[in-house]
């Protein structure tokens, strides 16, 4: 039996996405004058009462990129994270804790992000992080996590490894590659009418973990792959790789990878006057690709992890009060960071509950978080399995259209 993606198709709202990667790819750039550890910041008005001062200061951490090619993902992350933690601070300060943000960048470099993550660990204040962008970075950093019991949320990563190892600190709100996968492949073929395909990845953990997803389902359903191709992150030209697709003529170019080399691909395979389909994970979720792309990305298909906040007259209004507070464009991620630390947030006034009104210690929030279920953020519901996963994670579908990402659907 053919397995079909349905489409239940919304009302299309023009929306400036970002995302990634998924997501989920591990550069292997590095910003030397990036600066790993920073201040914790507090940007709510007034000062700490003394009540607060009594209970101790509580840090909730971020990682993701906050220099390099992705900064804006990992801003998009720390914004949605800071908002939530704005409106929570009072309520924490009448419990006696002074709520602090503790931003890092991890520079979407693996090695950074141990750094940084050995350093959280050795600070007791550090009850939660949330993040990572990448996946790589978060697999390499969640060891670390682990042996210091300090749980993380991640608010995008996909990549199927992170919750496969067992640590019991590794949770995620977002889907995973196996499903993104396996449902970007089955619309490619009954939506899109697909019949042979070119794939390629930019080497990364998200990447190939993505693509192999998508390729397995290609194959079950009869699709043609006409190549599968790894390509190098930071490059420029990709004439080489993109002769290779010109030669084989398929109907879709597949890319699992980041908007920067994505933007770029497509932009040169149209000026070889490739007609056919080009899309990808949720990598290319980003407002930086049509800035990459240009005209080039017009058409370009990509499925995405979130799906759109402003499909709700409710989500609009949010939508419109994150802007005037945090004065700057919402970002998908930030919608995603938002409920990410929400969803800790929530954990931590549960743990200091059951400790009798104490700071609680990480294994507490640990165990508040892991028994998470029916978590209803702003956008998404959140049941934790034990594994980590979110049961309740979906898949969306997404088109570039007029210079801006257009929501097509959730892929049932």
């Amino acid at each position: 039996m053919k397995k079909h993606a349905k489409i239940s198709i919304l009302s299309a709202v023009f929306i400036v996405s970002a995302a990634l990667g998924g997501c989920g790819a591990a550069s292997n750039q590095t910003n030397s004058g990036a600066t790993a550890a920073q201040s914790p910041s507090s940007s709510s008005e007034g000062s700490t009462t003394s009540n607060a001062e009594a209970g101790g200061k509580i840090l909730v951490a971020t990682q993701g990129p906050l220099s390099g090619a992705s900064s804006s993902l990992g801003d998009a992350i720390k914004s949605g994270a800071e908002y939530a933690l704005n409106q929570k601070k009072e309520e924490f300060k009448k419990l006696g804790f002074d709520l602090q943000l503790f931003p890092q960048d991890d520079q979407a470099d693996p090695k950074m992000g141990v750094a940084n993550a050995e350093m959280l660990i050795s600070n007791p204040e550090v009850l939660g992080v949330v993040g990572h962008l990448n996946s790589g970075v978060a697999i390499a950093a969640s060891v670390k996590y682990e042996e210091g019991g300090l749980v993380m949320v991640s608010p995008a990563n996909t990549a199927v490894k992170l919750t496969e190892e067992g640590k019991k600190t590794v949770h995620r709100i977002v889907a995973r590659d196996d499903a993104q996968g396996p449902k970007a492949a089955m619309y490619a073929k009954s939506a899109l009418g697909v019949k042979s395909v070119f794939i390629l990845h930019d080497k990364t953990s998200y990447g190939q973990g993505l693509t192999g997803e998508v390729k397995a389902q290609f194959e079950k359903d009869g699709i043609e792959v006409l190549g599968y191709e790894g390509v190098t992150v930071g490059e420029k030209d990709y004439t080489a790789v993109l002769n290779q697709v010109m030669a084989k003529n398929p109907d879709m170019i597949y890319f699992g990878g980041h908007y920067p080399e994505g933007g770029i691909i497509v932009k040169q395979a149209r000026q070889k006057n490739y007609k056919g389909i080009f899309m990808g994970g949720d990598g290319l979720d980003s407002s930086d690709m049509v800035k990459i792309a240009g005209p080039a990305a017009e058409g370009v298909v990509f499925t995405s992890i979130s799906g759109d906040v402003t499909q709700t007259e409710e989500g609009k209004k949010w939508a419109e009060e994150y802007k005037a507070a945090m004065n700057k464009p919402l970002e998908t991620l930030s919608v995603y960071g938002f409920d990410s630390t929400n969803l800790l947030l929530n954990a931590m006034l549960e743990a200091i509950k059951a400790n009798g009104g104490k700071k609680p210690t990480r294994e507490q929030v640990l165990e508040a978080v892991h028994k998470t279920k029916d978590f209803q953020g702003q956008f998404t519901r959140v049941t934790f399995d034990g594994k980590g996963d979110n049961q309740s994670a979906d898949v969306f579908i997404f088109k570039y259209e007029h210079d801006k990402s257009v929501y097509v659907g959730k892929v049932e």
